[in-house]
């Protein structure tokens, strides 16, 4: 039993958060299953996105990394081989998946090996977006030593 989440309450008391409510309902409505795949961490910013697509030849697989978004589709070569099936179990269509991606993430090598296409992916922070120490400069040396005014010597 599939339910659908409203986030409408959350859209009228939310600013900018548009973007992050779209890919919620548009990951509930598209998610058909095929080709199945993982996704694992790797390392503290490395993880690797891995598709059952067994059946295909690399050269028909295409990888679209654009934006904050991947995209790999699945698109069979016409067979000029004419079989006669008594069952069809491995699955000839053609897909698409569509993964978002985060501010910042990369996406490295593919590799096709054994029907499983993995995906490298790396988190990569630039300077301008990692934290940095401020100094701080100022009007005198913090080691200065308050006098007394001239003339006003204690007696």
């Amino acid at each position: 039993m599939r339910t659908a989440f409203d986030f409408t309450p959350y859209r009228r008391s939310t600013v900018g958060f548009d973007r992050l409510f779209n890919m919620l309902e548009a990951g509930a409505r598209e998610d058909e299953g095929f080709p199945p795949f993982d996704i694992a961490k790797d390392g503290e910013d490395s993880f690797r996105i891995t598709l059952a697509v067994a059946g295909f030849r690399p050269n028909e697989i295409e990888i679209v990394a654009q934006q904050n978004q991947l995209t790999v589709t699945g698109q069979h070569a016409d067979d000029d081989d004419k079989r006669e099936y008594l069952h069809r179990g491995i699955a000839t269509r053609s897909f698409e998946r569509r993964f978002q991606l985060a501010d910042h993430i990369e996406v490295g090598a593919a590799q096709f090996e054994h029907g499983l296409l993995s995906i490298q992916l790396k988190r990569v922070v630039p300077e301008a977006a990692k934290p940095r120490k401020i100094e701080i400069s100022g009007g005198g040396a913090a080691n200065d030593r308050l006098e007394a005014p001239k003339g006003a010597e204690a007696a």
